[in-house]
């Protein structure tokens, strides 16, 4: 039995803690400090989870981060970060006051970020973090795939890659947290499945936009009986520019077309935020109003990851290599309609 935390009480961390708690761990599930109240509704419905709607395994231990003490953060085996991409920095400085090399870190969360003019992954900017901190030779993880949280949280059968340069450290994750229906798969190259998982929220936009972007001239009605033709057009030609996009930031082609990339394209696309932002861009819609009007208070993690690396994109890459990226970035950043050229 190994000692799991998880830091981040959303859908995402919560709904892990259920094969780490199936797997026979002793596992905490702790909110960040924007979390209390969500903890305290946790706790008092007995773990029902008030966001995903499940019940969750009655041995996973509920706590708010005031409440995650020096006890506990003893012999902690696996740490999982499943805070925003925003609480990062924070998270970083926190784990930076009890972290030892004997701690592996596993990230949750997906993002790239723009430091000193260079393009990071997450476990990169949560590194020098930490580094900063004098936490040195952290051991940080990534895990991608098609695996929504609402999905795993009721144990429908998922998969994922677990990503380390040292294949042996996330095969060691792997034992902890793989079930029969969470398996787990494995990879060395962290900066290609960190750039995949990040930036298919951006491509799930396009995909998501595919029935309004199935013709100039054709019937609302028409469209949306036969634009599947350009969905797979777009889950094609996406998919081809995420594989440029992992060689150009040092990672290897072909994780595109594996959980991290295709896989986790597919899911999302289907459904989920970025694809239901996807679909009021499809239909004309520039994001401001389509965000003040649809989707006000939700997060959309592609919009997010455009702002973050968007300006950059824009003033450095090819529009003839990367012509979906930019339409999406122009969409976001500069609030234009989205406009495909086919």
């Amino acid at each position: 039995m190994s000692k799991i935390v998880i830091i981040g009480a959303g859908a995402m961390g919560s709904a892990f803690a259920v094969p780490c708690a199936d797997n026979s761990n002793e596992v905490f599930l702790v909110g960040s400090f924007l979390e209390d109240s969500v903890v305290d509704e946790i706790k008092n419905l007995n773990n029902f989870h008030p966001i995903l709607k499940t019940q969750l395994p009655e041995n996973i231990k509920v706590l708010k981060f005031s409440e995650f003490n020096d006890e506990i953060k003893i012999n902690i085996d696996l740490l999982v970060i499943g805070v925003s991409s925003k609480g990062i920095e924070w998270i970083g400085n926190e784990i930076s006051k009890f972290y030892k090399p004997s701690i592996d870190i596993l990230l949750l969360t997906k993002g790239l970020a723009v430091i000193d003019d260079k393009f990071e992954t997450l476990a990169e900017k949560l590194n020098n973090i930490l580094n900063k901190q004098g936490a040195v030779n952290a051991k940080i993880s990534a895990v991608g795939g098609p695996c929504l949280a609402i999905g795993l949280a009721n144990r429908i059968n998922s998969s994922v890659v677990l990503a380390n340069e040292n294949i042996d450290v996330v095969k060691k994750i792997g034992s902890m947290i793989s079930t029969k229906y969470y398996s787990t798969e494995y990879s060395d190259d962290l900066i290609g499945v960190e750039v995949c998982a990040a930036t298919k929220n951006i491509y799930s936009m396009l995909v998501g936009a595919s029935e309004g972007l199935s013709s100039n001239n054709l019937s609302g009605e028409i469209k949306k009986k036969y634009y599947l033709n350009t969905a797979a057009s777009l889950v094609y030609k996406a998919v081809s520019e995420m594989k440029n996009l992992s060689k150009k930031l040092h990672g290897k082609e072909e994780t595109a077309y594996g959980l991290a990339g295709l896989g986790d394209l597919h899911v999302s696309s289907a459904g989920g935020r970025n694809s239901k932002m996807g679909y009021y861009l499809g239909q004309g819609h520039q994001f401001v109003d389509a965000k003040a009007k649809f989707m006000k208070e939700i997060t959309v993690e592609g919009a997010d990851l455009a702002f973050a690396i968007g300006p950059k994109i824009l003033k450095e890459f090819n529009k003839n290599e990367f012509p979906l990226l930019i339409s999406v970035i122009e969409a976001i950043c500069e609030n234009k309609k989205l406009k495909i050229n086919w």
